[in-house]
């Protein structure tokens, strides 16, 4: 069984490698340049570019012609395709994948709608494919992809606000007030529907941060035994501060973490951090 997803997870290339993860990369427009997310473009030279050019990035899903090109070279070794995909309510691969396996009758395509992004999207893939080269059914993988979304949460915080208002990710209305009075949002993913939700909001970007830790309070007690991934778009700092908030508060297995790919960066900025976490004992089994 292959393994298919798009630029929207963040995981270390080490595991993409290891684990033989196909990824459908996002195209990132800047000005009157083009490029592949992860493949001419990588984070560091993302934001080089924006502070040369000034100017605010564009994204663009993958065409129904890149995945159907990629299921067609799979399904040559292996017509069985798992193709896992961020949040349908934030960017729109999965709905140009489904297009895409009308397109491809000699592959059997199972397509998810994770509902989330980034770190917990990342969590999952590795799952699936440790789970396929296992010989899990398709059945019990996709069960256990979703048992790891129900145990896990993340919960992202940035110092500027113009890429998500650009991107149309959050409330024009909400980010201009927040953006003007220099709020600091403190932002989830909604379970339900996938979209941003706003959880707070600080006045500074070090009570940001802690309010981070307080979203995790909120939902696990200090003691707890957690996993835990922490990201950033390209505010190293900003993960050592929030190191330093967790680490006394739980019991945590520390994921590698990795810069947000540059499709999740010219969403948010350079600026943005976040944690991923779940219980340990609420994570399903995963081979």
């Amino acid at each position: 069984m292959h393994i298919v997803t798009d630029s929207g997870m963040d995981l270390p290339q080490e595991l993409i490698t290891t684990y033989n993860i196909t990824i459908v990369p996002h195209k990132i427009n800047i000005g009157d340049q083009v490029f592949t997310s992860g493949k001419d473009l990588e984070p560091a030279m993302l934001y080089r570019i924006l502070e040369e050019t000034g100017k605010l990035p564009v994204t663009a899903a993958p065409s129904p012609g890149d995945f159907s090109d990629t299921y067609r070279a799979l399904a040559q070794t292996d017509p069985d395709i798992l193709s896992i995909h961020m949040s349908s309510g934030l960017s729109a691969p999965l709905n140009v994948a489904t297009a895409a396996r009308e397109m491809v009758p000699e592959a059997n395509i199972t397509l998810v709608d994770t509902r989330t992004l980034s770190a917990v999207l990342g969590w999952m893939v590795t799952a699936a494919a440790r789970a396929a080269q296992a010989g899990w059914p398709v059945e019990r993988i996709v069960a256990m992809i979703h048992a790891i979304g129900a145990a896990s949460d993340s919960v992202y915080t940035l110092d500027d606000l113009q890429y998500l208002i650009h991107g149309g990710r959050i409330s024009h209305m909400k980010g201009l007030i927040a953006s003007a009075l220099h709020l600091r949002p403190i932002i989830g993913v909604s379970k339900t529907d996938g979209v941003y939700e706003q959880r707070g909001m600080a006045r500074t970007f070090k009570g940001a941060l802690e309010g981070l830790t307080k979203q995790m309070l909120k939902r696990h007690p200090v003691g707890t035994a957690l996993r835990v991934q922490l990201g950033h778009a390209a505010n190293p700092d900003a993960v050592e501060q929030l190191r330093a908030l967790i680490e006394p508060l739980y019991d945590c297995t520390w994921m590698p973490g990795c810069p947000m790919t540059p499709m999740m960066g010219a969403h948010t900025g350079p600026t943005m951090v976040g944690v991923a976490y779940a219980a340990l004992a609420d994570l399903p089994e995963i081979p």
